[in-house]
C-alpha cells in the first residue's frame, strides 16, 4: 500500500488541532455523568471547571490544557510502501502544529534538557505501525501530557501472588499517585508479556473508547472490578476526594513466561486527548473519533 504523504500530512495537523483543543465525545459524557454522581461540593466544583474547560477550548480553538504533551501516532494499515515519506509526512505536521494551533514545544535532551522547539526530536514524535489486512488506513493522534506520564509504574508481580497481587499494585499506584496525574484519570494496564510489551499494552489501551471491554472475559472482569476499587479510594477529582478517581480502566493482556507476571499502568488525566481518522486509497479521510 501507498500512501499519499501530502494527503497524509494534511490529515495528521487536522487530528493533532482536534486532539489538542477537544475531546471525544466519550470523555465528555464519562465527565457530565461523573459531575451528575458526585455529591461532594468540592468535586463537583472540580468537574465543573473542567466541564467549562472544554467548552472554552472548544468554542476558542485553544488547547484545552497549557501542557500540550507529546506526540504519538499509530498508523493501522497493510504493508506499506513509502515508510520513509510516510515518517516525513508526520514529522512535517507537526512541525506546523506546533507553530500554527500552537503546541507548547515540549521535546527536550534527556540529557542537556535543551528543547529543540518544535516538539521533533530523537525518537519524537513516537511513530507506530499496526499491520492489518484492511483496505485503507486508520491513522490516530495521541497527545499526552507529563503530570500523568510521570505517575507510570511497572512491578514483577510472584506469579503465586496472581489476580490479588495484581488488583492491589494497581490500586496502590493510583492512591500513590494522588492529585499529580490530574484526576478524574484513565488507567491503562498492560499485563503479561515482558516488560517492553506490557508498557506498550498499558498504551494501547488507552487508545479504546471509553466503557468498551476487552474481549476476554476475564480480563473484562478485571477491568470493572479495578474501576469500582479504584472509585472507592475516595481520591477523586484533582485528589480532593470524591468518588470518581477514574473515568476507566482498560487492560491488554499477552502471554508470559511461566516465572514472570509483569504490570505495568500507564495514566492517562482527565484531558485524554486522542483524535482519529480513516484515509482511503483515493486520498478522502473521514474522522472517526
Amino acid at each position: 500500500m501507498r500512501i499519499n504523504p501530502k494527503t497524509l500530512e494534511e490529515v495528521a495537523f487536522k487530528l493533532l488541532e482536534k486532539a489538542a483543543t477537544s475531546l471525544p465525545d466519550d470523555v465528555k459524557k464519562a465527565l457530565k455523568s461523573a459531575y451528575e454522581r458526585e455529591d461532594s461540593p468540592t468535586a463537583k466544583t472540580e468537574l465543573k471547571n473542567i466541564l467549562d474547560n472544554i467548552e472554552s477550548a472548544e468554542k476558542l480553538k485553544k488547547p484545552l490544557c497549557q501542557d500540550t504533551g507529546m506526540i504519538s501516532f499509530y498508523v493501522r494499515s497493510r504493508e506499506i510502501e513509502n515508510f520513509v515519506e510516510v515518517r516525513k509526512a508526520l514529522i512535517d505536521a507537526t512541525v506546523k502544529a506546533t507553530e500554527t494551533i500552537p503546541l507548547r514545544p515540549n521535546a527536550v535532551h534527556p540529557i542537556t534538557r535543551k528543547n529543540t522547539g518544535n516538539n521533533v526530536g530523537e525518537h519524537i514524535p513516537h511513530i507506530e505501525w499496526i499491520y492489518t489486512d484492511q483496505d485503507h488506513v486508520e491513522l490516530i493522534a495521541s497527545i499526552k501530557g507529563g503530570g500523568s506520564e510521570n505517575m507510570s509504574a511497572l512491578a514483577m508481580i510472584t506469579p503465586g501472588l496472581g489476580v490479588k497481587g495484581v488488583k492491589k499494585f494497581i490500586v496502590d499506584t493510583v492512591v500513590k499517585a494522588g492529585a499529580q496525574p490530574c484526576p478524574p484519570t484513565i488507567v491503562g494496564v498492560g499485563l503479561g508479556g515482558t516488560v517492553e510489551i506490557s508498557f506498550k499494552l498499558a498504551k494501547l489501551a488507552l487508545l479504546r473508547p471509553l466503557g468498551s471491554r476487552n474481549k476476554d472475559k476475564d480480563i473484562s472482569r478485571l477491568e470493572d472490578e479495578l474501576f469500582n476499587l479504584i472509585n472507592q479510594t475516595g481520591v477523586g477529582p484533582m485528589g480532593l476526594g470524591g468518588k470518581t478517581t477514574c473515568l476507566d480502566v482498560k487492560i491488554e493482556y499477552a502471554h508470559c513466561h511461566t516465572a514472570t507476571l509483569p504490570v505495568a499502568v500507564y495514566f492517562q488525566c482527565w484531558a485524554d486527548r486522542r483524535a482519529s481518522a480513516k484515509i482511503s486509497l483515493d486520498g478522502s479521510f473521514e474522522f472517526i473519533v
